[in-house]
C-alpha cells in the first residue's frame, strides 16, 4: 500500500458521526453552560433532587455494613469506657469515704482539744498536755499509757484529766511514757463532793472486766443522794484539786436488808475513748510546808546540873 494512503482521518467506510475533537468541544461547552445556568438559574436542581431521591435506597443499603461496624466498635468502646469510669468512681468513692471518716475524727478531736484548752485556762495547777498511746493489755485493769514520762517532769500520783473531767491518776512513770490508772479501776478511790448537798464521800472503781462505773460505798440508806447529782473532787486528799468534775449519779438502790445504799455513778471523763489529756502536778506540791517542831525546853531539875558558885 502506498504511504500516501495513510491519513489521519478514517476512510469513508468507518465514518460514524462527528470527530472526537468536536465531541470534546461540544460537551465541554455544554458542561460550562450547564454549570453557569445552574449557578444563575438553578436549572439542574430539580434533576439533582430526583436523582438523589432515586439513589437514596442504594446509598442506604451500601452504608449498612459500615454503620454496623461503627456501632459494634462504638459499643465496645462505650463498654470499656463505662467500666473504666465505674472503677474510677469506686476509687473516688472509697477515697471520699476515707476522707469523710478522717474529717469526722478530726472534728471530734478538734472539739475535745478546744474543751481541753478551755479547762486548762481555768486550772491553777501546772498542767502538761499528753496523748494516750494505747490501753493496757490486762483486761482486769483500767489503765492507759501516755506519751509523757520522767523527761517531761511527770511524777507518780499526778492527776490526769480529759476535756470532760477527772480521768485517773499516774501510777507508774518511765523515762518517756507513763501509766495512768483510770478511776473505774477496782483499786482506785477518789474523794468526791456532792455539789447539790455538799456532802463528802469516796467513789470507788468497780471490779471485774466489764466495770465502767464508779460506786459510792458506805453511804447510809437514807442519805440525801439522787440520780443526776453531780460529783466533783473535794480536794481533801492532797492530790486532786477541788472542784474538778468526777461523775454523775446514775442509779440509787435503797435496800431494806442493808444499812447502806447501793449508789452507782457514771464518770464524767471519756474513760474508754480519751485521746488527749492534761497531767497536773499533785495538789501537795502547792501546799505550804509543815511548820517545824520547836524544841521543848528542859526543866532545870531534870536536865544537866548547873554549876554552883562556891564561896
Amino acid at each position: 500500500m502506498p504511504l500516501g494512503t495513510l491519513d489521519r482521518t478514517p476512510p469513508p467506510f468507518f465514518r460514524q458521526g462527528p470527530t472526537a475533537l468536536s465531541k470534546l468541544a461540544f460537551f465541554s461547552a455544554l458542561a460550562i453552560f450547564l454549570m453557569v445556568a445552574d449557578l444563575r438559574f438553578a436549572l439542574v436542581k430539580p434533576m439533582r433532587t430526583v436523582l438523589s431521591t432515586a439513589l437514596y435506597p442504594v446509598q442506604w443499603l451500601v452504608m449498612q455494613p459500615i454503620e454496623a461496624t461503627r456501632q459494634v466498635g462504638h459499643y465496645f468502646e462505650s463498654q470499656t469506657e463505662a467500666q473504666a469510669k465505674a472503677a474510677k468512681s469506686q476509687l473516688q468513692l472509697a477515697q471520699q469515704s476515707a476522707r469523710a471518716l478522717q474529717v469526722d475524727q478530726l472534728t471530734l478531736e478538734n472539739q475535745r482539744l478546744r474543751a481541753l484548752l478551755a479547762l486548762r485556762e481555768r486550772l491553777t495547777s501546772q498542767a502538761t498536755a499528753a496523748q494516750v498511746l494505747y490501753d493496757a493489755a490486762d483486761p482486769y485493769t483500767r489503765k492507759v499509757i501516755i506519751d509523757k514520762g520522767l523527761t517531761h517532769n511527770i511524777v507518780v500520783g499526778s492527776p490526769v484529766l480529759d476535756e470532760s473531767g477527772v480521768l485517773g491518776q499516774v501510777t507508774r512513770v518511765h523515762a518517756l511514757v507513763s501509766e495512768v490508772t483510770l478511776l473505774t479501776d477496782r483499786d482506785q478511790a477518789i474523794p468526791v463532793l456532792n455539789t447539790r448537798t455538799g456532802v463528802r464521800s469516796v467513789a470507788y472503781g468497780q471490779s471485774g472486766p466489764s466495770g465502767t462505773e464508779l460506786e459510792l460505798r458506805f453511804m447510809a440508806g437514807n442519805a440525801d443522794v439522787q440520780e443526776g447529782d453531780q460529783l466533783s473532787t473535794s480536794g481533801i486528799d492532797g492530790i486532786y484539786p477541788p472542784g474538778l468534775p468526777v461523775a454523775t449519779v446514775s442509779h440509787v438502790e435503797r435496800r431494806a436488808e442493808s444499812a447502806f445504799a447501793r449508789i452507782l455513778c457514771t464518770p464524767s471523763a471519756q474513760t474508754s475513748s480519751a485521746s488527749h489529756v492534761l497531767v497536773l502536778t499533785p495538789a501537795t506540791a502547792h501546799l505550804p510546808p509543815n511548820p517545824a517542831t520547836e524544841a521543848t525546853p528542859v526543866p532545870a531539875g531534870k536536865g544537866r546540873r548547873t554549876p554552883q558558885n562556891k564561896h
